[in-house]
């Protein structure tokens, strides 16, 4: 990903959630989700610079961003450090199923490995079948955490998944 990509990231990113939480979240929050403020918050983070953070785009064959991951090192401390954390992966909504999401997270996984990580992690909305079905056909496993968040003040739960990548 390049900063010329903020945009888009943020157009899937933003009809991703919209798509993928509705009746998981409140739809008044999603609805209040903007492109735009997306992509400030993105242009800031890239302005401090990335740090351990990879951030991957996949692009059609006209060159427009149609998905987008991200990855670094797992951010909670309720286990020991070491290992990544995907953090956000999303296809535009239109082309869900098309594969896009099955090749960001191969090409994901592929550069995980390569750095040492010896697991993935990722945190998975507890309602979102579609989601965790796709993590569990690419061989995560759920691992027992567990954690809830608010939004608007409705409790949205979220699960963890595994997958191990050294033996």
């Amino acid at each position: 990903m390049t900063e010329s990509d903020i945009d888009a990231v943020a157009a899937v990113r933003v009809r991703g959630w919209q798509k993928a939480y509705t009746g998981l979240m409140p739809q008044s929050y999603l609805d209040g989700l903007s492109v735009q403020e997306d992509a400030e918050r993105r242009r800031e983070f890239f302005s401090r610079g990335l740090g351990d953070v990879v951030n991957l785009v996949a692009e059609d064959g006209t060159g427009e961003v149609v998905g987008w991951s991200c990855f670094g090192p797992y951010r909670d401390r309720d286990l020991p450090p070491g290992d990544a954390e995907l953090y956000a992966l999303y296809v535009h909504p239109s082309l869900l199923g098309t594969g896009i999401g099955r090749a960001l997270l191969d090409e994901t996984r592929r550069r995980v490995a390569e750095r040492g990580f010896p697991h993935l992690r990722l945190w998975v909305l507890e309602g979102n079948g579609r989601a965790r079905r796709f993590y569990e056909r690419a061989g995560f496993v759920t691992d027992g955490g567990a954690e809830t968040y608010k939004v608007d003040g409705a409790a949205v739960p979220e699960v963890r998944y595994t997958l191990r990548l050294l033996a």
